[in-house]
């Protein structure tokens, strides 16, 4: 079977510019953990699609505003995470919690603005939902319901699961050279681990690939409902959660009787949340590890990883110690996903075969095609 996916897919600076006004502008994409800005003034800071936002704590009230003075365009809060006012600290504009301009300094002698003009001055607000301890932002102005980007059931998921999340977190962050839908292509072939990371992964968690035959026959036919509720009931079906492998001979440590495990199986859990957002469990719910995948241009993204333990029971001094470790075994693996799609992504150009799929692919074929069509719609999301 051959991709609907072209070279041009992963190497076209126009697509890539389609793919970040007619996706990544209108999903409801991961913006960050709740527990960051859990208290007044917290605020994190991020950019999606393009566009600077940041997250504020206002006595409890999490707000989503684009990171922009309206003075001077210089951005209002500076570091990913932090705690202060949401002051420019350009020319000392305050802002409220409805994104309303409060006090400029000496406002009446320097600027002289009007009343009408004052007023006006707001910034852009967008949509902000919590699930758990996720943090999920949606940059159109008119945005769709969350539920018709995820179902019930993997809302449901997500919710239970990050509720688990200890505070204590380690992030790094990685810039691959590489297009953003090559990771979510890895992320559904459970084929690969067994050849990428047979000295790592493998090793402990047994993936066993298997063909849909329903799957397979629907993913073959072009899709049949191509108006926009149809695209998006399409989108709900590309997100995906829970146990992915049974862990026959599962390592046992000593602090995972000093966490409360999420779940009872010895079992890798996987969450797949479209576009870009990636949590999995190898452990059987006493750690987990979170990655967002940023696209920066067509061949570059950058991918943040948080590492966390399942909530403690009690603090323990060596807490640290077995973050760190984790993080170095997550790196082993994600170094060598980074390094087949590096490869991959090099060996594309505009004339090269497009992909022959194999009859497992069926989780792929379902993103492309919608995928193809939704950057063909005229109307989109």
């Amino acid at each position: 079977m051959r991709s609907r996916m072209y070279p041009g897919c992963y190497l076209d600076e126009n697509i890539f510019q389609r793919e970040q006004r007619k996706i990544f502008r209108k999903v409801w994409m991961f913006a960050g953990l709740k527990m960051l800005v859990s208290e007044h003034n917290a605020f994190l800071t991020r950019k999606i699609a393009g566009i600077p936002v940041v997250i504020q704590n206002f006595h409890g009230e999490l707000r989503a505003f684009e990171n922009v003075c309206l003075h001077r365009s210089a951005p209002l809060q500076t570091g990913p995470v932090g705690r202060r006012p949401l002051v420019c600290a350009y020319h000392a504009w305050r802002y409220g919690e409805q994104g309303q301009v409060e006090h400029i300094p000496d406002g009446d002698t320097l600027y002289r603005f009007s009343s009408e003009e004052r007023c006006g001055l707001k910034l852009r607000q967008f949509a902000l939902r919590t699930v758990g301890n996720l943090l999920f932002v949606n940059l159109d102005p008119n945005p769709f319901p969350l539920e018709e980007q995820f179902s019930p059931e993997f809302i449901a998921s997500l919710e239970s699961s990050s509720e688990a999340y200890d505070s204590e977190v380690m992030v790094t962050t990685w810039h691959g050279k590489y297009n953003w839908k090559l990771a979510y292509e890895n992320l559904r072939d459970a084929n690969h681990a067994r050849f990428v990371h047979p000295g790592t992964l493998a090793k402990t968690v047994t993936f066993a690939p298997q063909v849909n035959e329903s799957l397979l026959a629907e993913t073959a036919k072009p899709l049949q409902d191509t108006s926009q509720q149809g695209l998006r009931q399409q989108l709900r079906r590309l997100s995906k959660g829970g146990m992915d492998a049974h862990i026959s001979r599962m390592q046992r440590f000593g602090w995972h009787d000093l966490v409360q495990r999420w779940g009872a199986e010895d079992a890798y859990y996987n969450w797949l949340a479209y576009p870009n957002l990636h949590i999995a469990s190898a452990n059987g719910g006493h750690s987990f590890i979170l990655e967002y995948h940023t696209p920066l241009t067509p061949d570059t993204t950058s991918m943040e990883v948080y590492r966390f333990s399942a909530r403690k029971k009690q603090a323990f001094t060596y807490s640290h110690a077995v973050l760190l470790a984790e993080m170095h075994a997550s790196k082993l693996v994600l170094a060598e996903d980074v390094d087949i799609m590096e490869k991959v992504q090099a060996s594309l150009h505009l004339d090269a075969p497009i992909a022959t799929q194999g009859a497992y692919e069926g989780d792929n074929r379902l993103v492309e095609r919608w995928y193809s069509h939704l950057m063909e719609d005229g109307n989109g999301l």
